[in-house]
C-alpha cells in the first residue's frame, strides 16, 4: 500500500513539474536554465532548454545555452553544432565565438579554427581575450610559435588579467624548461584568482611533471576540486596521481565521486580503464578500451592505452596493431614508441625492434629510460658492444636503476665475458635491492649452468624477500625436478598451493609430474578440482583440453575448449585453440563457425582474423580468405605476416601474379623476412623463373652469410630444375655451414637423383659413422627407402632408430606396417607399443586395427577402428580402412554403407575411386 502511495505521489510531482514548465514563457525557461547552469545542474538545464527549442527551434540564446550544457557535460561535438546554430540564429558573435573557439580546440580543429576566426575582431575586451587565447593555443598546436605569441599578446592587451591567457603564458615557460618561472607566474595568477580551478590544476601539472613533486602536486589538484567540486579535470588529475602512487582503493573512491556528475565523459571512461589496467583486470580494461575506440577510433592516446592492455595480456599481434596506429597518429609520442618497441622484443621481432628504435624520436632528447631500452634492444639483436654502451649511459644518468644494472650484467654474460664478475654483479644486485628482477635473472642463469645447489640458495633469498608468495616454492620445485628429485619437487609445488591455492603454475607442475608418471587421470583430477571451485577458470579448461589432445581425444579436447570460450568469451587463446582443434579433427564446418563467431565477438583482433582467413582457405573459400586477409593488412599495415597470408590465399585461388605482389609487399615491410623469401622463391620456381628465384636465394646468403638457409634454398632451386651437380654443390656448402639432418638428407637425395648411388651410399655410411645419434637422418633414409618400395632397407633403418629411441612412436608404427608387409614377426608388438606409448592416436590405432583384421581378430579390429573414427570423425581415410575391415569380416552391409558415403565425396577425397571400385566388387 505504501509503495502504491509513493508511486502516485511521484507521478503527481512529475505532473506538477511538467505543468509548471509548460506554463512558463520561453524567457522564464531560459532564465531557469541559466540558474541551473550556475548551480552546475546540467540535467535540469537541458530539460528546460529542450522544452524551449521544441516550441521555437530558432531561438539563438537557447541554442547557445544548450551548447554550453553539452560543453560542460563533455560533449564538444554536440556543443559545436549548437553554437553554430546559435550564430545562424544571430545570437551575438561576441558571446558565441569565444565558446565555439574553445570547443573547436577540444575537437582538435586547430587548423579550422585559425582559418575561420584567425582575423576575427569582436570589439569586446573579454570576448577578444578569450578568442585570441584559443587562437594562440591553436597556432602552438600547429607548430607556429610566432603566430601563437602574437595572438597571446593580443589577448593580454585586450585584458591583462585574463586568467586563461596568463595560464597559457605560464605553460610557455614550462615548455621553455623554466619550471621555476612558471611556478612564480602561477603564484601571481592564484593571488589574483584564488578560486580558479584551472590555475590550481596547472600548478599541480607543473609540480608533477616539471619538478617531480608528486605530493605537492596532489595538494594542488585537491585544491582545484575544493574550489570547484564539479571540476572534472581536477578529479581526473587526483585519480592519476593516486594510481601513480598505487593507491588503488583511494583512486576508485575518487572515481566514484566523479561518476555522479561526469560518468559518461570520455575522460571518465579513460580513467576507469586506467584503474582496471592497474588492477590487472584485463577483461574490464579491454572492454573499456574497446568502448573508447568506438567513440574515438583514431585517438592516439586511446590506441596507446589499448596497445598497453594487449601487451599486458601478452596478445602481441593486437598490441602491435594498436601501437603502430598510435605511433602513426602521434609520431612524437615517446611512450607509444617505447611500448611498440617492447612489443617487438617480447614477440621475438628483434630486427623490427631495432628499426623502431632507430626511428624513435626519443633519441633526440635521450633519457635514462631511452638508453635502458636501447641497451635491451641491442642485447636481443646480439650487438653486445652497443648494448653495453647504452646500458652504461643509462647507469651514468641513474646509477640506482636496478633493471639497467641487471641488463648490463646479462650483456657481459651473453657477450662471452664469463670471468665471474657478471655473476657476482647479479648476486650483489639481488642482495642489495628489494626488487626481484636480479634474483630471477640469477636463478635462471644458475639453472642454465646446471648449478642447482647455488640456484636453490638464490631461491631461498628470493623467498625471504617475498615470504607470503608462492613463486619461490614453485621455482624450488622446478629446480628439484631438474635434479630428478621428483618427491621433493612435489612437496615444493604442494607448499606453493598451501600459500596460494589458486596459484595455477604449481597445479600445472604437479599435473606434469602425474603425466610423467603415466597417471593422466590424476592430472585430470587436479584441473577438475580447480574447476570445482572456479568453473570459469580458463587455464584449467585449456589444460584439460591439452590433456585430451595428448591422449588423442579430439572430441574431449573440443568440448573443454568450447567451455573455455563460453566461460571467457573475450579471451583469445581458447578461441584460437578451439579453431585449431576442429581443423586438426578435420571438422572444417564447425571450425569455420568457431572462427566466424570469434571475429564477430572481436572484429578487430588480428590473430582471430588470421585464423578466420586460414579456416576459410582450408574450407576452399579462397575469396573469403582474401577478404579477411585484406582486413588484417588494414589492421597491421607495417607487418609482413598479413601480406604473406594473403599471398597463400592468392595461390589457392590460382592468382600467382597477385600472390607475388603480396610477397613483395611483405618484403618491403621487412626485407629480411625469411618465410616471405622462401615463398617468393617457391612461386618464382613454379613459374620457371629460376634466375629470379636464385637471385632471392643469393640475397638471403648475403643477408645471412653464416647460416645455411640461403645455400639450402639455392640447392632446392637447382634440384627443381634437375640440375643435380649444381644442387649437390649448394647442399655441400649448406652442410658446411650447418651439419644438420636436413642438409644431410638433401645432399643424399641429390646424389641419389643424379645417379651417383655409390656416392650417396658412401655419404650415408660416412654420415652415420660421424653422427651415430642422428635418428632424424636414419628416419629420412627409411622414408626414402619406402618411397622406392625398398621395404627391407626401410626396416633396417627403422630398427636402428628404435634401438636408439625405444619410444619413437612414429618409427614403431611404421615398423609395424613394414614388418607386416614383409611377413616378418613382431609387427603386432610394434603396433601395440606405439599405441601404449601414445594412446588414442587415430593414425596408430588404424595400423593396429588393420593388423588385428589381418590376423583374423575382426571384432577387435572393428572396435578399435570405430574408436579411431570417434576421435577423428571427419577423416575419410579412417572410414575407408573400417570399410575394408568390414569386408574382411564378411559384414558386407556395414561395408556397403561406409563405401557409399565415401564414394559420394568424389574429388574431395583421394580415396573415393578405391571406394567406388570396392562397391562395384560387392
Amino acid at each position: 500500500m505504501k509503495t502504491r502511495q509513493r508511486t502516485k505521489l511521484t507521478a503527481l510531482v512529475i505532473s506538477v513539474f511538467l505543468t509548471a514548465c509548460s506554463n512558463q514563457s520561453p524567457e522564464q525557461q531560459i532564465q531557469s536554465a541559466k540558474e541551473y547552469l550556475q548551480k552546475s545542474d546540467s540535467k535540469s538545464a537541458l530539460i528546460q532548454l529542450k522544452n524551449v527549442l521544441q516550441k521555437n527551434p530558432d531561438l539563438g540564446e537557447a541554442r547557445f545555452l544548450l551548447g554550453s550544457v553539452f560543453l560542460q557535460d563533455g560533449n564538444p561535438s554536440g556543443a559545436e553544432i549548437e553554437f553554430r546554430k546559435a550564430l545562424k540564429a544571430k545570437h551575438p558573435e561576441s558571446v558565441v565565438i569565444p565558446e565555439l573557439a574553445r570547443t573547436m580546440l577540444q575537437l582538435d580543429q586547430a587548423r579550422k579554427l585559425v582559418d575561420q576566426f584567425g582575423s576575427t575582431q569582436l570589439n569586446q575586451a573579454a570576448a577578444d581575450a578569450s578568442l585570441q587565447t584559443s587562437l594562440a593555443a591553436a597556432h602552438a598546436n600547429l607548430g607556429n610559435p610566432e603566430a601563437a605569441e602574437t595572438a597571446l599578446k593580443s589577448a593580454l592587451a585586450a585584458d591583462p588579467n585574463y586568467v586563461p591567457a596568463l595560464l597559457l603564458r605560464a605553460r610557455q615557460k614550462v615548455a621553455a624548461r623554466d619550471a621555476d618561472g612558471a611556478l612564480l607566474a602561477m603564484d601571481d595568477i592564484l593571488a589574483k584568482a584564488p578560486g580558479n580551478a584551472d590555475a590550481w590544476k596547472l600548478k599541480g601539472d607543473i609540480l608533477l611533471y616539471a619538478k617531480n613533486k608528486i605530493d605537492a602536486a596532489l595538494v594542488a589538484y585537491k585544491k582545484s576540486i575544493e574550489t570547484n567540486p564539479r571540476f572534472e579535470l581536477g578529479h581526473l588529475a587526483v585519480v592519476a596521481v593516486l594510481l601513480q602512487q598505487n593507491k588503488i582503493k583511494e583512486a576508485a573512491v575518487q572515481l566514484e565521486v566523479l561518476s555522479k556528475f561526469a560518468g559518461n565523459t570520455l575522460e571518465f571512461k579513460y580513467a576507469q580503464a586506467q584503474l582496471a589496467y592497474q588492477k590487472n583486470d584485463t577483461k574490464q580494461a579491454r572492454e573499456l578500451a574497446d568502448e573508447l575506440l568506438r567513440l574515438a577510433s583514431n585517438s592516439p592516446r586511446f590506441l596507446q592505452f589499448a596497445g598497453a592492455v594487449e601487451l599486458q595480456a601478452k596478445s602481441f599481434p593486437k598490441a602491435e596493431a594498436y601501437l603502430a596506429r598510435a605511433v602513426q597518429g602521434d609520431p612524437e609520442n615517446k611512450l607509444s614508441q617505447r611500448l611498440l618497441i617492447t612489443v617487438y622484443m617480447k614477440s621475438g621481432q628483434a630486427a623490427k625492434a631495432l628499426e623502431a628504435l632507430n626511428n624513435a624520436t626519443g633519441k633526440k632528447v635521450p633519457d635514462s629510460s631511452y638508453f635502458a631500452l636501447a641497451g635491451e634492444v641491442y642485447l636481443q639483436n646480439g650487438d653486445y658492444k652497443s648494448a653495453e654502451s647504452y646500458l652504461t649511459k643509462a647507469l651514468d644518468i641513474d646509477p640506482t636503476d636496478v633493471a639497467s644494472r641487471t641488463a648490463l650484467a646479462m650483456t657481459h654474460l651473453s657477450s662471452g665475458r664469463d670471468d665471474g664478475s657478471a655473476l657476482d654483479e647479479l648476486e650483489n644486485i639481488a642482495q642489495s635491492s628489494r626488487a626481484t628482477n636480479a634474483d630471477m635473472a640469477l636463478i635462471n642463469l644458475l639453472v642454465v649452468r646446471e648449478q642447482f645447489t647455488k640456484a636453490l640458495v638464490a631461491v631461498d633469498k628470493l623467498e625471504a624477500k617475498e615470504p607470503g608468495k608462492p613463486v619461490a616454492s614453485n621455482l624450488r620445485g622446478q629446480i628439484q625436478l631438474a635434479q630428478k628429485d621428483t618427491a621433493a619437487a612435489r612437496k615444493s609445488f604442494e607448499k606453493a598451493l598451501t600459500i596460494d591455492p589458486a596459484y595455477f603454475a604449481a597445479t600445472a607442475n604437479l599435473a606434469a609430474i602425474d603425466m610423467a608418471e603415466k597417471k593422466p587421470q590424476e592430472a585430470k583430477k587436479r584441473f577438475e578440482a580447480v574447476l570445482a571451485t572456479n568453473p570459469k577458470n580458463g587455464q584449467a579448461l585449456i589444460a584439460l583440453a591439452q590433456l585430451a589432445a595428448v591422449s588423442g581425444a579430439n572430441t574431449e579436447e573440443i568440448t573443454a575448449l568450447s567451455k573455455a570460450v563460453e566461460a571467457n568469451p573475450v579471451e583469445l587463446a581458447p578461441r584460437l585453440l578451439l579453431i585449431d582443434a576442429l581443423l586438426r579433427g578435420k571438422d572444417i564446418k564447425r571450425a569455420l563457425t568457431a572462427a566466424q563467431n570469434a571475429v564477430a565477438a572481436q572484429p578487430d583482433d588480428p590473430e582471430l582474423l588470421s585464423a578466420l582467413g586460414r579456416t576459410q582457405q582450408i574450407s576452399g573459400d579462397a575469396n573469403q580468405a582474401i577478404a579477411s586477409y585484406k582486413k588484417l593488412i588494414a589492421l597491421l599495415p607495417l607487418s609482413p605476416q598479413p601480406h604473406m597470408r594473403l599471398a597463400e590465399a592468392h595461390v589457392a585461388n590460382n592468382d600467382l601474379p597477385a600472390a607475388e605482389e603480396s610477397l613483395r609487399k611483405a618484403l618491403q615491410s621487412a626485407p629480411n623476412t625469411l618465410d616471405a623469401q622462401r615463398g617468393l622463391i617457391l612461386l618464382l620456381a613454379s613459374t620457371k623463373r629460376f634466375q629470379e628465384a636464385t637471385a632471392v636465394a643469393r640475397q638471403i646468403q648475403s643477408q645471412r652469410p653464416q647460416e645455411d638457409v640461403g645455400f639450402q634454398l639455392e640447392g632446392d632451386i637447382f634440384a627443381d630444375r634437375k640440375e643435380w651437380n649444381a644442387a649437390i654443390t649448394a647442399y655441400k656448402t649448406a652442410l658446411e655451414k650447418s651439419k644438420s639432418s636436413a642438409n644431410a638428407g638433401k645432399l643424399h637425395f641429390a646424389l641419389t637423383a643424379s645417379g651417383k648411388k655409390d656416392d650417396a651410399s658412401r655419404f650415408a655410411d660416412t654420415w652415420i659413422k660421424s653422427q651415430p645419434s642422428d635418428f632424424a637422418f636414419l628416419s629420412y633414409l627409411a622414408s626414402d627407402a619406402i618411397s622406392r618400395s625398398d621395404l627391407a632397407t626401410a626396416e633396417k633403418y627403422y630398427l636402428a632408430v628404435v634401438r636408439m629411441r625405444a619410444e619413437d612412436v612414429v618409427a614403431l608404427n611404421n615398423l609395424a606396417w613394414i614388418t607386416h608387409r614383409l611377413g616378418h614377426p613382431g609387427a603386432m608388438d610394434y603396433a601395440e607399443k606405439a599405441n601404449r606409448l601414445a594412446p588414442n592416436q587415430p593414425r596408430f590405432m588404424d595400423t593396429q586395427a588393420n593388423l588385428l583384421s589381418a590376423s583374423g581378430e575382426h571384432a577387435k579390429a572393428i572396435a578399435m577402428q570405430r574408436r579411431a573414427l570417434e576421435l577423428q570423425p571427419a577423416d575419410p581415410a579412417l572410414s575407408l580402412s573400417l570399410a575394408k575391415i568390414y569386408l574382411a569380416a564378411g559384414e558386407k552391409s556395414s561395408a556397403k554403407a561406409a563405401l557409399e558415403a565415401l564414394a559420394k565425396l568424389g574429388d574431395k577425397f583421394s580415396g573415393a575411386p578405391e571406394a567406388q571400385a570396392l562397391l562395384k566388387a560387392l
